[in-house]
């Protein structure tokens, strides 16, 4: 039988579709669901089956951002063969998006048993989510919010992609919290870091997605299910995705902040009197 079923994997897509790129952590509030349905947050196959529905996720920014991407791949593809096209920005971002990924990559295969073992426990969200949520507060008082889109540089794409390993290692800490809270350091305003983190998470969540496609089919998660939870997972993120871009053009981050110190110390309270395993 399916460690999943077709009714928890749309709740888990709903959940996963909200969450992914708001900054309050896809990956907490997922081993939270997990946790309160009874479904082990550590068995490889649930690990599996949350990186694949994320591709529902990204699919949804593909769709969202097409003209960008096809903007930016088009850029990147002329300046391949016409040198005079290398000092177009679209160019230099594409590689600055591949080579900001590199890092993640690595460190995702190196430490993925640290990943899903020991940091996969619920102390550990909630210790990241608490954390995670003073970086955040301190980011948007210290950027001064004047540097849009256009002024992004190679050393911004890279101190945005390597934060994005934050949240690898500390599920909690939010992989959008991490890398909008590093761009406003960077003095960002809120809609670039906000569309930045869109565009560096596309290539690291989508290789994780295929990545652990494998495990999620070949141990314990039904096709049903699976495919259940990443449309779900799509259509969800993608009314997301348009809310938050509307909303950081008008408001501070404080509201995220708040939530997530609420959830975390919640869950503290959940773990600690036994009412959820870690």
């Amino acid at each position: 039988m399916s460690v999943i079923n077709v009714g928890q994997a749309v709740v888990l897509g709903v959940v996963e579709g909200v969450t992914e790129f708001l900054p309050v952590s896809s990956t907490g509030h997922l081993k939270i669901t997990e946790g309160l349905m009874d479904i082990p947050v550590d068995d490889d196959a649930v690990v599996g089956f949350s990186a694949v529905i994320q591709v529902g996720a990204i699919a949804a920014v593909l769709v969202y951002f097409f003209k960008d991407i096809v903007r930016i791949v088009t850029a990147w593809g002329r300046g391949l063969v016409n040198k005079e096209e290398r000092y177009h920005h679209d160019y230099k971002f594409a590689w600055w998006v591949i080579a900001s990924t590199i890092p993640i990559v690595i460190v995702g295969l190196a430490a993925k048993p640290l990943i899903e073992g020991p940091l996969a426990s619920l102390w550990v969200v909630a210790g990241s989510l608490i954390v995670g949520s003073g970086v955040m507060w301190a980011a948007d008082q210290m950027g001064r919010h004047k540097r849009g889109e256009d002024d992004t540089t190679f050393k911004d794409a890279m101190l945005v992609g390597c934060s994005q390993i934050l949240a690898l290692l500390f599920p909690g800490f939010s992989r959008s919290g991490a890398t909008m809270s590093t761009a406003l350091i960077l003095d960002l305003d809120r809609v670039a870091a906000t569309r930045l983190s869109f565009f560096l998470g596309i290539p690291a969540l989508t290789g994780a997605g295929l990545y652990e496609l494998k495990d999620a089919l070949g141990t314990g998660v039904g096709a049903a299910p699976l495919a259940v939870g990443t449309i779900v997972s799509f259509v969800v993120a993608y009314a997301s995705i348009a809310w938050l871009l509307k909303f950081v053009a008008k408001h501070s981050f404080n509201a995220f902040v708040i939530y997530r110190i609420v959830v975390g110390v919640l869950l503290l309270g959940l773990l600690g009197t036994g009412t959820l395993n870690s």
